[in-house]
């Protein structure tokens, strides 16, 4: 799947001539330097039922940021040497033009529900795009309905159970509380009263939340986004302050590992490469999700009116989680002495989420008290609360698609109550399914981009001519 993702994204780079490259000027001018210009009135359509180009970027980032750019990058060093950095780079390279013809797409086929909303995102290009092509309207259709629910069923996965999961226990391991930290029994169902009690709270908050709505989800993640976003950079830059004098070999490290040059003998430069782009590209995917069209979703209920505008805000969100925080992600913990930069081993037996802590821990401690776990593990709980709310409005328009606009109110109740039992739960088994519908997902988005990649390159035409 991630080889399939990875390859689309190659095509679409070279179908758009380089977008990514040829504009990058535009780009930036049009997503962070409008951040501090003021809007224009032909770029926007001011509805009160939509949201701002900004908003529909924090809450696709909020979707997206996520544990993907902590342990996901921690787990793609351990298992893949970090030669994986090296290879995250590529697939976000590609990644960018995957997700900017997902926006584009999103945007010029959504339409208008009964409450007034922009309704758009895979379910919309396949019925009404690919569906309106000669012999494929049965075809369309079905991979529409099928590409909802698999979101649907993601966003109770990845997008819920597995979020509140992670919260629970880093919250479980890191703040020390017996009096909570005992098992309670409910008849033959026996669970930690401390999970419970992190579970409750997590529901009562992202429920008064979800309930309002995409305008009240959007009002919370344009605070809750930059400010948990620019507080994990902080923390990152003053751990590789710290470690200053290790980032030039932390450098030579990446790139000599991502193409097997301190491997020894053929078969082993073999296997290390294999190894080096398998995790790189599979965790860059992860951490981004250009190509599963779940974020394109939020993007199609901005209040812009250019399809090519909102496409560049889908490039830099690329580029800001995987480029900027994966990186330096990456760099923190390659700089921190836990990874040999000779040979790759990793020399702590910490798990992908503690290796990071470690990491920070080398800087932020004082004398043997190291600080690291308490600030990675409110990294996290921020992270995973966005996600959740990120993937709610996913998972609540892709039901919107299946069963109808007032029907959502059933799906948003459901999600809530999983919340609970995504804490308690024991989620080896629900991490697996929710990663399987996590890439079903690409199946049918990537079929519809792919044939819809021609109408891309025609409206990218027509707005720079």
């Amino acid at each position: 799947m991630f080889l399939f993702i990875f390859i689309a994204g190659i095509y679409l780079t070279i179908q758009t001539k380089f977008f990514q490259l040829t504009h990058i000027g535009q780009i930036l001018s049009k997503t962070f330097g409008s951040l501090f210009k003021k809007p224009l009135n032909n770029t926007s359509i001011t509805e009160t039922s939509s949201i701002s180009p900004f908003q529909a970027l924090c809450t696709a980032l909020a979707g997206t940021m996520g544990v993907g750019n902590i342990a996901g990058v921690a787990a793609a060093i351990v298992s893949g040497g970090p030669g994986a950095v090296f290879w995250m780079w590529v697939s976000a390279f590609f990644g960018m033009m995957t997700h900017y013809c997902e926006i584009v797409l999103g945007i010029h086929y959504r339409c208008k529900n009964a409450d007034g909303e922009w309704c758009g995102g895979a379910m919309y290009y396949l019925r009404d795009g690919l569906g309106s092509i000669k012999g494929f309207q049965t075809l369309g259709k079905a991979l529409a309905y099928l590409f909802s629910i698999f979101c649907v069923l993601a966003s109770f996965g990845m997008g819920n159970m597995s979020q509140a999961n992670t919260i629970a226990h880093n919250i479980i391991s890191v703040f020390r509380f017996p009096a909570l930290d005992k098992t309670i029994s409910f008849g033959s169902l026996y669970v930690n009263l401390y999970a419970l009690t992190i579970g409750f709270i997590l529901m009562l908050l992202i429920g008064m939340v979800i309930l309002g709505g995409i305008q009240r989800i959007s009002q919370i993640t344009e605070k809750l986004v930059p400010f948990m976003a620019c507080a994990y950079i902080l923390g990152t830059l003053l751990v590789l302050l710290g470690n200053f004098s290790m980032l030039g070999e932390v450098f030579h490290s990446i790139i000599s590992f991502a193409f097997g040059s301190r491997a020894l003998g053929g078969a082993a430069i073999g296997i290390a490469i294999q190894n080096a782009v398998t995790w790189g590209l599979k965790r860059g995917i992860f951490s981004n999700e250009a190509g599963l069209g779940s974020s394109v979703i939020v993007h199609a209920a901005a209040n812009v009116s250019d399809p090519v505008r909102q496409g560049m805000w889908g490039i830099f969100e690329v580029f800001a989680d995987t480029i900027v925080v994966c990186t330096l992600t990456a760099f923190a913990i390659l700089s921190s002495g836990l990874i040999d930069l000779q040979t790759g081993e990793v020399l702590t037996n910490a798990k992908p989420t503690a290796l990071v802590s470690e990491a920070f821990g080398t800087v932020f401690h004082i004398g043997d008290i190291r600080f690291g776990s308490i600030f990675i593990a409110i990294a996290i709980l921020f992270f995973a609360f966005a996600t959740i709310l990120g993937w709610s409005y996913y998972g609540a328009k892709a039901w919107e698609f299946l069963f109808g606009t007032r029907s959502t109110i059933i799906y948003k109740g459901i999600f809530v109550l999983f919340i609970m039992i995504g804490a308690t739960m024991n989620l080896d088994l629900v991490w697996n399914i929710s990663d399987a519908f996590n890439g079903l997902m690409a199946i049918p988005n990537l079929i519809g981009v792919l044939a819809l990649s021609g109408t891309v390159v025609r409206i990218t035409s027509e707005r720079d001519a």
